[in-house]
């Protein structure tokens, strides 16, 4: 039985027995079970007497008396007991609780999926680096993380875009031009210009496609190498980005604001501005065009247009905004860096003076990360590339470290212990758990063991019945991952899975011994041998890592 069904059976008791009571109903959230802190005292506990006592005018334990031989009379539960104040701990029968084996190999990939987010349509914008140079390990951070979370919205139910913006237009873009033509013709990188060794690459590359680029005049040159520049250091950054095994639906370039429309004329920043105009919150002053975002609750008004013409970036994120919202997403999520704090406030103020709840826009500020031992990048010179910790540490380490650790907390990481092959390493513990799920169920095959036999009744020794409880807990591991939008939660768990499946592996053999003749409870086991390794396989999945056969 699993917590979801026990829950709905619940729901169906105290629900009627709230039948003719006025003014007093639940939702099925009220009767949701969990797991008790001290696992003598049962498989799972309710509240539900004591969130409902005081409205029906009862006593929280004489409530919970009321219910408990009606919950005793569930199927699979053995025992029903009241403690304290009102708490309701039940207790499985073995046969029960073992399903859960067969319902997680059944289940395969989709195990842990839930629909908790079903109907929300998500639009998640995350690392969004210049388009200037490689990516770098502050960029690491948010790609692993805004990709695990995307992974674990969608479990759960959302439909989510995946978006990287592309800051393709203003004046870093000629710098970059600038730096790129300078290395071209050998001469210095310009003041305040891109320095390394990669924009030498660049400017090689760019010759070989343009051989007679210095022969051109100085405007024409320069945008052939901005622009083809741009186009190798892009297809870098996506190249990276699947290194990391991080996929994005759209890369949404910001020229695409600024460019005029074929027939009308206008840019969509144009159009951004008429709109919120149309709104009531555009005002002229100062020589500038402003929208009055201190209404929705922002530190200052936010200029639009300046007195020389010149859009500011802030019209350019109203636009883009507005590109969200006419694309049908209800609710957008930001990935922001540890320095962009002021910026939740005018994005969420841009949502209401677009008509919007502010609250469906969410903007998460992640901390800085700095990994020990890790080597300056040999071609931008001050920076450490994310392809570099790649070739050190490897993609599922970077990626699991990174994921295990809540975005708001900074991060410090020793990079020998990601790379170490011991249990003190968490990727490593977890991977190798699953390596050994993949072990025995090769040895079973080898021993005549299958998967014909199953009575979950058998399942009966402790660390059986602790495994199996925690392999209930996934898919409400995964909504709450989702609806917190805290991947880490999942890593946590297979880290304790880990630990549980390690210690009934010790205990308990699906492999029959010496001459002992096969019997169910070696069939029975090698469900939950596969079911624990399902189970991994799938949280790993949440988190981009790979679930290796062998270690």
């Amino acid at each position: 039985m699993t917590p979801e069904a026990l829950s709905a059976a619940l729901f169906a008791i105290v629900s009627d027995r709230l039948a003719g009571v006025p003014d007093v109903s639940i939702t099925e959230s009220d009767t949701t079970v969990e797991r008790p802190r001290n696992r003598d005292h049962g498989d799972w506990a309710s509240n539900i007497a004591m969130k409902l006592a005081k409205r029906l005018g009862t006593n929280p334990r004489d409530f919970a008396l009321e219910l408990a031989p009606l919950i005793q009379r569930i199927d699979g539960v053995s025992a029903v007991d009241v403690a304290g104040p009102g708490f309701i701990n039940i207790t499985l029968d073995a046969a029960a609780a073992g399903e859960i084996a067969r319902t997680v190999v059944e289940a395969g990939e989709s195990f842990g999926h839930n629909a908790v987010l079903a109907g929300h349509t998500i639009n998640m914008e995350f690392v969004s680096a210049n388009p200037t140079g490689p990516l770098h390990i502050g960029h690491t951070r948010w790609a692993a993380l805004g990709d695990s979370i995307a992974r674990v919205l969608r479990a759960s139910g959302a439909e989510v875009t995946t978006e990287y913006y592309i800051n393709d237009a203003g004046s870093q873009m000629d710098t970059f031009g600038l730096s790129v033509l300078a290395a071209a013709k050998g001469l210095p990188t310009p003041e305040k210009g891109y320095p390394g060794p990669y924009i030498q690459s660049l400017a090689q590359r760019v010759l070989a496609a343009v051989p007679d680029l210095l022969d051109k005049p100085d405007d024409e040159a320069l945008a052939i190498a901005r622009d083809l520049a741009y186009e190798y250091q892009l297809a870098e950054i996506k190249q990276s980005l699947a290194n990391f095994h991080v996929h994005f639906d759209v890369f949404f370039s910001e020229r695409t604001l600024h460019a005029p429309d074929a027939q009308t004329g206008l840019t969509a920043i144009d159009d951004a501005e008429a709109r919120l105009r149309a709104q009531g919150h555009v005002f002229e002053a100062d020589d500038a065009v402003w929208v009055r975002t201190t209404d929705f609750g922002d530190d200052k008004d936010r200029v639009l247009t300046r007195g020389n013409g010149v859009v500011t970036y802030f019209a350019a994120d109203a636009a883009y905004y507005l590109s969200k919202k006419d694309r049908g997403f209800g609710e957008k999520i930001y990935l922001l860096g540890a320095d962009h704090h002021g910026y939740v406030g005018r994005l969420k103020a841009l949502a209401a003076a677009a008509g919007d709840d502010p609250d469906t826009l969410t903007a998460l500020i992640g901390q800085l990360v700095n990994l020990n031992g890790a080597k300056l990048s040999k071609r931008a010179g001050n920076i450490i590339e994310l392809d570099d910790l790649l070739d050190w540490l490897g993609a599922d380490a970077l990626r699991y470290w990174l994921g295990r650790y809540p975005a708001d907390s900074p991060l410090s990481l020793d990079g020998e212990k990601l790379r170490s092959r011991t249990n003190d390493n968490p990727v490593f513990y977890v991977q190798y758990a699953h390596a050994r799920t993949r072990s025995v169920a090769r040895n079973a095959a080898d021993a005549g063991v299958t998967r014909a036999d199953f009575e979950p009744a058998l399942l009966v020794h402790p660390t059986e019945t602790a495994l199996l409880g925690a392999l209930q807990e996934f898919p409400r591991v995964v909504a709450h991952a989702a609806e917190l939008r805290e991947p880490h939660r999942v890593a946590r768990y297979l880290e304790e899975l880990a630990g549980y499946y390690h210690r009934w592996y010790d205990a308990c053999r699906v492999l029959p011994f010496g001459d002992e003749e096969l019997a169910p409870i070696h069939g029975t086991r090698l469900w939950l041998n596969d079911a624990t390794g399902q189970v991994i396989r799938n949280g790993l999945e949440l988190l981009g890592v790979s679930a290796p056969d062998r270690m």
